[in-house]
Parts: C-alpha cells; structure tokens; sequence
C-alpha cells in the first residue's frame, strides 16, 4: 500500500530589489506545495553603460541642454535688432525731461557759437571743470554726440536725439551676439583668421534677454542715458579688439598682437571720454585674458602658494611672460588714462550734498556700510525684478538704515549668499566650462558697477539705473547658464520620470533606454543610476549591474539604496563576503533600513547561518512590523530546520501584526498541517484561497493536508483545482496520482 507524500518543505523567498521612496512587498509563486522564491525587484532602479562615465565630466555645453533652435549668426543678429528696437520704439517720441533740460537744452556747448575746444574743458552739464560746483563728470564724446544731433536737426527736436538712443541700444545689442558667443564658448578662431561661434544658442538667448530688459529704460529712452550707451558700445569694442589680438594663434593664447592689445585700450579711454565706467573694460579685458586665453585656475595656484608647491615654476605664463606682459601693458594704459583724466578735471574731488547721497555722509563707518550694502541689493533686485523703476531715487527715497534690527537687513544677507554662493561655484567647481562662465558673468557684473559702489570716492546718487546698463550684461549671462541649467535638470527629470514609470509598467526595454539618457544629460544622477543598476540585475546583467551600482556608491558614498542593490548583485554572483560588507554598508548611513536587514538575513541563509539570518529578519521586522517577506522566511527557515514550534509562534505573532496578509496565512499553515493541527491548519488555507483564489500552491498544499488527514474527496477536488490552474506543478501531480492510486487501492479491498 503505497503511503502519501507528507507536506513538502517549503523554500526561503529570495532577495527583493532596494529602491528610493518605496518598499517592495512580495507575492507568491504557484508551486506544488512549494513557497516559491520571489525574486521581486522594483522597477525603478538605476544606471548607465560605465563608458559614459567620467568623475570629472559635471557639466555640459549650455547649448546641448537650452531648448532653442541654432540660426545663422546673421539671422541672430537681425532678430535681435529687430527686439531690441521694438521694444524701445515707443520713446521716439518723448520730450526733453529731468536732466535733458541741463545737460541738453540748457547747455551752451551744444551751440554752434560756442567753441568745440570748449568741449574738452567743460563737464557734461556744460560748466567748467575747474569751478567748485562742477560734478566732474567729464564726457565730452557724449556731448560731442548731442551737438551733432543739434546740428542736423536744425535745433533741439527730441526725436532725433530719441533715435539715435535707440539705434545705439540696437546696435549693443547685435555687438552682444558676438560677446555673449566668446563668453560661453571661448575664443577659437579657424586657419583663415575667422572666428568660430561655439555657443550660438546660448548667445543669442542671452543676447535677446539684454535686449528687452526694462531696466534699461533710462539709458535709452532717457536721452542723457547716451552716455552710458555709448560707454557700454566703446567698453565692448575694447573686448572684442582685445580678442581680436588672439586672432593669429590657437595655442592657447601664447602668440598676440600687441597692435590689437594697445587698440583696445585707445577704446577704453574712448569709452571712459563717453562716461567714467568705461575704463573698467581693462578690468574686465585682463580677468578674461587669465582665465580663458591663459586658462588660470585660481583656486588651485592659491592652494600650490600655501603650499609652497614647486610646480608653479611650470606655469606656462610664468615661464613665457605672455600674460604678465599683456597685463602690465592693460595696467599701464589704465594708469595712464586715468592720470591724464584726473589732470583734466582738477585735483578735487566732486562737490556733492548730502541731498544727493545721505549715507556717504553718515559719520558711522557702520552706518555707511550696511547702507552701501542696501544700496547694492537694491540694484541686484532691479536686475532680477525690475517691477518698479524711477529716474530718480534721490530725496529721501530710500530711508538709511541705522541699525540691526531694520528688517531691511535681510535683502543684504540674501545679497551676499548668494554672491558667496555664486564665488565658491566659480571658484571650486570641478569643471573649467562652468568655472569660467560663473566667473566672466561675476566679472561683468561686478566690474564695470565699481565705479557706482562708492567704495574708491563719493557718488552723487542713491541708485541711478543708467550706471547698470553694463553690469545688466553680467546678469543676463547668469541667467542663461540658470536657465541652461534648470533645462538640463527638467531634461533629465523627465527622462527619469518616464523611464521609472516604464519600469513600473513592465517595459523594461524602454525604461532602460530612458534611464540611460537621463544618465547621460547628467552622469552624476545617481538615484537613475541605482534603478537601471536594478532593471539590468533582474536582466541577469550582472557585471553591467555591478559596475553601474559602483559608480553611484563612488559619487554618492551615503547613498544606502545602492549599496544595498549592489550587495544584491554580489549575491547574485556569489561574491558573499563583498555582499555582506555592502549590505552593512547600507545599514551605516541608513540604521533603519529593514529592506537590507532583510536581504541580509537572506544572505546569511544562503551561508547556512540560520541564527544569524533570523536576527537579520527579526531586526527587519522590528523596524518594519508589516514587513511580510521577512515574517515569511523566518516562518520558513523555523520550518526547514525541524523548528515547529517556534515557526508556529513567530507565524502566530505575524498574523496578529498583518491579519489579512495570505502568504503568512498560507506558511503559517504549513507549519500547522506538519503539527498535525489539521483543523486549524485547514481554516487558514480556506482564509488564504479566498483572499487569493488563483494561487494553484494554496489548493495544492490544502489538498496535501486532506490526503494526510484522510479526507480523500476533498483533496482530490483541491489537487485537480491546482492542476487546472497549474498544469506543469511537478509535486501536485504526483501528489495527485498516489491519491489515486489510494482510492484504486481503497475500491479493490472494499470489493
């Protein structure tokens, strides 16, 4: 008499997939009575193909990232004059207003009685630059300008002077097309001298943002504004001919021109005889010249000083000279101006009231240095949000701040976060493309606004939004890179976004693909890393897996999803010693961690450490009382290792935690039909095949607890519901045919 198979033992659940933000939970396999292992990994995990991987490789080109379409330079230049002068259009047609009335209508020099050489000794107001009540301001080019348009109008008719700002502000704004396209894509010129447009894109969006910025309404549609106009038009003649004297070389910058260096300096002093910031181009011209012609990294020649580091004797431009030798030349023509132009205006200063400038008559040092700091966020926030502008800020219109406890105090430490900010970006960046746009879009920023800041001598102004015309350049360009940046990550985002939501639906082919692009806009993207690292192990692309996982831990030291999935992945190899440490890896930077407490108890399973692999389970548990993978395989594990009784206890606890949980009703079960308990056992299998009817391993497992029990007709409807719903179940239909077999046996002896 053939005797029925007992329960059949039951198999630990393998190792579940670590991700971001969610936990997996797991589910059941059918089987012959058979716990099957669920290899669960979420979809959503991360990486790359390593070829695409350079550690040092952060940023890229803002023309890969910023969503516009390359024009022709010619078509670029002509949309942006067409913007420009759109936008400005409307102030043809105004009056001579505010300082117009002096500096034009009222000012003898415009005159044809009046002598030209008078020009050059008076000040822009038309007064004498040796009288104590002149303003020193000495422009005579601009002045000259407005004489010229009195002469061909025929008198003082303001629409031609109105012209005339408005095609000089259109014709900044072409120049900026090509500045703009030397400031994000350096300076590169091809065998036959032309010079070659690396950054058309993002030139010509910051291009269009310098055209139509509000806050140059003064300057263009003020007619005295012409004098920051045509400072602003000589200060970017002086850069360009300044680049202009690289022309002949590509070796980065060891062969020049001197012809084009002392040329851009005669524009400098044109522009300084236009309005007084024009001779900060030469500023400007020599942090260029350091940073991308002879490629300096500042931070780290100032780490090699402290140092002491010998390899400074390396240093090409030390060794050849060709920097110092620009600089002394950019150095010496400033001083040269700037001497000449103080014996021009006398050797007083400028004769101002407090009327025109309060906090420089403050007698605190500290009350004049938090005003001149207000003074300074004022103007970053007209750049930023110019939703309110005037012509004049002077008469009390920004009250002083004379102390701490002034709420105004916040927009100084905004100010100077994010400038701090901006510094250590451009300072300590690890990649030379975002280390130089940081820094030129600071330097034009900040450069040409020294003569405003009143920190060498006294303005006589508040704020004037004329005097940040030039310094609006600066501030368009970090809006680009802003913007180029905020594209990039939206990009990347999205291909992350989709691509996790692939994974989630099944398609793993196509999440791959997604993962791999969002890696590639940014090779530093871990969280993609880690779940193409996940879709890749389900794969059984282990050594892609691996590598891609190794990268992300190498960025992301803490990241503990990913070192969890890559002691995954070493255990899939068998590599169990490399899998235990990066498992507790995971545990050090995240202490709670049941996922990996759970895997871990799973490795320590596959090394036939059972105590060890139960405390891991039950630490799982303790962190995460729902956490039914890990009640499961202990249940299991109590089970195969002939431990009834406890495996009954630990189930019993489980069901009080999750009473709906059918797995755990199913496994506790099992446990319960070995203990020979079969009523209770039956209940539990009847609980777990109605929450979860499709599962052929319930019916077949409850039909191996009929036959044991002896209740033969009901194991034979469970074994042939299970067949039905799992023809291929080895166990079952072995199972089922003893059974038959019996009820063969049973008929012939009753006969």
């Amino acid at each position: 008499m053939a005797s029925e198979r007992p329960l059949p033992p039951t198999q630990l659940r393998g190792a579940e997939s670590g991700r971001e933000f969610s936990h997996p939970g797991g589910r059941c396999h059918p089987g012959s009575g058979l716990l099957q292992i669920s290899n669960q990994h979420n979809a959503g995990a991360s990486t790359l193909e390593p070829t695409f991987f350079k550690m040092t490789e952060v940023d890229v080109n803002l023309d890969q990232v910023i969503p516009t379409t390359i024009i022709p330079t010619y078509w670029a230049k002509l949309l942006v004059a067409f913007v420009s002068f759109v936008c400005f259009a409307h102030s043809y047609d105004g009056d001579f207003v505010f300082d117009d009335s002096e500096a034009i209508v009222n000012n003898k020099d415009l005159r044809a009685e009046t002598p030209l050489g008078d020009l050059w000794q008076h000040d822009f107001w038309g007064s004498k630059l040796s009288s104590n009540t002149s303003h020193k301001s000495y422009r005579p080019l601009t002045v000259l300008t407005f004489r010229i348009n009195y002469y061909l109008s025929g008198g003082f008719h303001p629409v031609s002077f109105h012209m005339v700002n408005i095609l000089l502000h259109c014709s900044i704004s072409v120049l900026m097309v090509d500045v703009f396209s030397i400031l994000f894509g350096g300076l590169q010129y091809t065998s036959k001298g032309r010079r070659l447009n690396l950054a058309p894109k993002s030139s010509l969006l910051a291009a269009l943002f310098f055209a139509v910025h509000p806050v140059h309404t003064e300057c263009v549609a003020g007619i005295v504004g012409r004098a920051d106009l045509l400072g602003a038009l000589f200060f970017l003649l002086s850069f360009l001919g300044y680049c202009q004297a690289f022309r002949e070389s590509n070796k980065e910058g060891t062969q020049f021109s001197t012809f084009w260096v002392l040329l851009s300096i005669l524009f400098s002093a044109v522009a300084m005889l236009c309005k007084e910031q024009g001779i900060t181009v030469l500023g400007f011209n020599a942090v260029f010249d350091a940073l991308v012609i002879s490629k300096l990294n500042i931070l780290e020649i100032v780490q090699k000083v402290q140092h002491k580091d010998k390899s400074l004797e390396n240093i090409g431009w030390l060794k050849n000279g060709g920097l110092l030798f620009r600089l002394t030349l950019l150095f010496s023509g400033g001083a040269t101006i700037l001497y000449m132009r103080w014996r021009i205006m006398g050797t007083g200063p400028p004769a101002f009231t407090e009327v025109d400038n309060p906090a420089s008559f403050a007698e605190s040092m500290f009350v004049r240095a938090i005003n001149y700091n207000y003074y300074y966020s004022m103007n970053a926030w007209l750049l930023l949000c110019p939703w309110w502008l005037c012509f004049d800020w002077s008469m009390g219109c920004i009250p002083l701040i004379k102390s701490v406890s002034d709420w105004r105090i916040i927009a100084l430490a905004a100010l100077w976060f994010c400038l701090i900010g901006l510094i250590c970006q451009a300072l300590c960046s690890e990649d030379s493309h975002k280390r130089r746009i940081l820094t030129l879009g600071l330097g034009f920023l900040i450069i040409p606004f020294l003569p405003a800041s009143n920190l060498f001598f006294r303005v006589g102004f508040v704020i004037a939004e004329r005097v940040i015309y030039l310094p609006s350049v600066g501030y368009c360009m970090l809006l680009t890179y802003g913007f180029g940046i905020l594209s990039k990550h939206t990009k990347k985002k999205v291909h992350y976004n989709v691509g996790k939501n692939l994974a989630d639906k099944g398609d793993q082919i196509a999440a791959i693909r997604y993962y791999r692009e969002a890696v590639r806009l940014n090779p530093k993207y871990v969280h993609a890393m880690n779940n193409l690292g996940n879709i890749l192990k389900e794969r059984n692309e282990l050594q892609e897996a691996e590598e891609l996982l190794s990268l992300a831990v190498q960025i992301q030291p803490d990241f503990a999803a990913a070192w969890m999935n890559l002691g995954i992945v070493q255990n899939s190899m068998r590599r169990f010693g490399e899998a235990e440490q990066s498992y507790w890896t995971a545990i050090k930077y995240r202490r709670k961690y049941p996922d990996c407490y759970y895997n871990l108890g799973r490795l320590y399973a596959d090394l036939n450490r059972p105590l060890d692999a139960l405390n891991a389970w039950r630490n799982a548990t303790f962190l995460k009382p729902e956490h039914t993978l890990a009640w499961n395989n202990m249940i299991i594990l109590l089970d195969n290792i002939g431990n009834l009784a406890q495996a009954e206890a630990v189930g019993r606890e489980a069901l009080e935690l999750i009473p709906n949980d059918h797995s755990i009703m199913f496994s506790l079960a099992n446990v319960l039909g070995k203990s020979q308990k079969y009523k209770e056992s039956e209940a539990l299998f009847l609980k777990a095949i109605k929450a979860n009817p499709n599962a052929a391993s319930y019916h077949g497992n409850l039909a191996v607890l009929y036959h044991r029990w002896g209740n033969f007709d009901l194991a034979k409807k469970y074994y042939e519901v299970s067949l039905k719903l799992d023809p291929l179940a080895p166990g079952t239909k072995e199972n089922y045919n003893l059974l038959k077999r019996k009820l063969e046996q049973l008929q012939t002896n009753s006969v």
